[in-house]
């Protein structure tokens, strides 16, 4: 079969189509002939720096797939030939990845794809969902009625994050750079615009929640805006990341305003083997598979590249400022 191998870390030109052994299920596991993989940051990030387990090389890279039932392996019972699926699996450096014509995934960690959607929106969404799910309502707790800012709304993980806090009756104020990405989160749900180029974000929200600040902060951004976003926070509140805080964060706001700290990294489960959590990440992917189906979730996906074209895919994330996400198309 063809994939793209990670031959070393470095530029994307290190990503190179190749031909290589299709892999072949084992009892529980499910071959999928993949139609799309979805490409996000941390591809890009481990494809600079190196992947998590750097002793194997070459590597594939590619978290999310969308594709077809192929075969299955003998104790596999959910599953059958012919069923249209989606995932977040492999591409971290060991198990491989979804930059190919085919990969192998337990059964348990699949969802069926959403029947309403593309193959390239449904590949788009897991890694994006499963994150936007935990961060909102597992680290962060947001409950009904409750306010939430999220930064970077139009980006991959903020777009979804609207959406699946408004499915849960929350209030949404979110931060933008452009009149185009404005519009496009006010469409899926936004009920406060911030124009963060142009206004101070905290003002913003403190004026919007009448000086008490919001219950959550969602940061995908990281960085300053991390720290900075203490002060949007209510007192007694929540604010979940899913970037590292720098070393030098100054943690006396958060502290005066008692607030909760949370860190949200979906890749976990899959870096520590965790069974019970890949297969409530399945969970997540096929209770969202439904709201997709209902119409009340969408996927936005701003641009497909055929796989061999993987490197040009990794330089327009790099780039910056995508709207939604970008895929990989078999």
């Amino acid at each position: 079969m063809k994939a793209i191998l990670m031959t070393a870390a470095g530029k994307p030109d290190v990503l190179q189509l190749q031909e290589v052994t299709q892999p072949v299920p084992t009892n529980t596991e499910i071959l999928v002939r993949i139609l799309a993989a979805g490409v996000n940051p941390i591809d890009t990030k481990l494809r600079q720096r190196g992947t998590f387990y750097p002793e194997h090389k070459p590597a594939i890279l590619g978290c999310d797939g969308a594709g077809i039932v192929e075969s299955v392996g003998a104790d596999v019972q959910k599953f059958q030939v012919g069923d249209e699926v989606y995932f977040c699996y492999g591409g971290l450096g060991t198990y491989q990845g979804n930059y190919a014509e085919y990969t192998t995934v337990d059964e348990r960690f699949v969802a069926f794809k959403p029947k309403s959607v593309s193959f390239a929106e449904a590949a788009a969404a897991p890694l994006v969902l499963i994150t936007a799910w935990e961060a909102l309502y597992e680290r962060g707790r947001l409950e009904p009625g409750e306010s939430v800012l999220i930064h970077a709304g139009a980006g991959g993980v903020g777009h979804v994050a609207i959406q699946l806090a408004k499915l849960k009756g929350a209030r949404v104020a979110t931060t933008v750079s452009s009149l185009e990405k404005a519009n496009f989160v006010t469409e899926i749900g936004a009920d406060q615009v911030i124009f963060y180029r142009e206004t101070d974000f905290v003002n913003s929200v403190l004026e919007w929640t009448d000086g008490a600040g919001v219950d959550l902060v969602f940061d995908t951004v990281g960085g300053d805006i991390f720290e900075k976003s203490f002060a949007a926070v209510r007192i007694y509140g929540d604010i979940v990341t899913i970037l590292e805080p720098k070393a030098n964060t100054v943690w006396k706001v958060a502290r005066n305003r008692n607030l909760r700290i949370g860190l949200e990294l979906m890749l976990t489960p899959m870096l520590s083997g965790i069974v019970e959590a890949l297969e409530h990440h399945g969970d997540i992917l096929q209770q969202c598979a439904n709201w997709i189906d209902e119409s009340k979730l969408k996927i936005k996906v701003s641009q497909t590249f055929p796989l061999s074209e993987a490197a040009q895919a990794h330089t327009l994330i790099e780039n910056g400022s995508v709207l939604g996400k970008v895929v990989l198309l078999n």
